[in-house]
């Protein structure tokens, strides 16, 4: 089984993927899936619209009855406007340096409903990695947005919330003295087995390897410390926020 077959497998990975079928709109035909990947999604779709969309960077390798494959860049969709009765983003924004236009482009190509999941309220000083090639620090998994409800709307500022749900529950926390001395520490614990290259040189992102000064064993370990301590008063909310919005016009 691949590592990406693990985390499908996994409960909190299930129980997300169940709240973003909950939301799918019905009465659809099409959809555009952004972010297919390994077509988890797409195949899923195939059960709630005759016509399934799959979208990435690279054409996606997978074959499904019902679904057609497409490169593409989200910031930049090649399709007319009100292409799709549904437009599906999931584990995608949240990777989008201009996440604005990216936006703009999911609505412009959406005719009825828009399904977006993305991490809700995330620190992404917390696991944060420190490239081994050329020393500057990544969020964890190429996280470079953040996200909550607000955020969310501005970024759909013409369209209608219809639905919302939270997936998950996660308390963790840092700040900024934990988050420099980690930093100073090299970042040994980050995430560093995630599959997404450095952001800034394109480098594949490894856990320091050599043995660590006594001065960074000291920063690390009361970093680690410091943000048990936090934890313990920090409140939990949900990990992910799924979101549903409609074109008014639209219906």
């Amino acid at each position: 089984m691949t590592d990406i077959q693990k985390y499908r497998e996994s409960e909190p990975e299930k129980a997300r993927t169940a709240d973003l079928l909950r939301l799918l709109p019905s009465g659809r035909s099409s959809v555009l899936d952004i972010g297919a990947r390994d077509g988890h999604f797409s195949r899923l779709l195939t059960e709630y619209f005759e016509l399934v969309t799959g979208l990435d960077l690279e054409k996606p390798r997978f074959e499904y009855p019902q679904v057609t494959t497409v490169a593409g860049d989200v910031t930049k969709l090649q399709f007319p406007d009100s292409s799709f009765d549904c437009v599906f983003c999931a584990e995608v924004l949240e990777h989008i340096p201009d996440v604005e236009r990216a936006c703009r482009e999911i609505a412009r190509v959406a005719r009825h409903e828009i399904v977006i999941g993305v991490p809700y309220r995330q620190d992404t000083r917390v696991g944060r990695t420190t490239c081994q090639e050329c020393g500057r620090r990544n969020p964890p998994w190429a996280h470079v947005n953040t996200f909550d409800e607000p955020r969310l709307i501005e970024l759909f500022p013409q369209l209608e919330l219809k639905a919302k749900s939270f997936v998950g529950s996660v308390k963790s926390a840092t700040n900024p003295v934990s988050t420099l001395l980690m930093d100073l520490a090299g970042n040994p614990w980050g995430t560093y087995e995630q599959e997404e290259p450095c952001i800034h040189c394109g480098a594949k992102l490894v856990a320091p390897v050599h043995r660590r000064s006594i001065l960074a064993r000291i920063c690390s370990g009361l970093a680690i410390r410091m943000n048990v301590a936090q934890s313990l008063v920090t409140p939990a909310h949900g990990n992910w926020i799924h979101v549903v919005f409609s074109k008014a016009g639209n219906r």
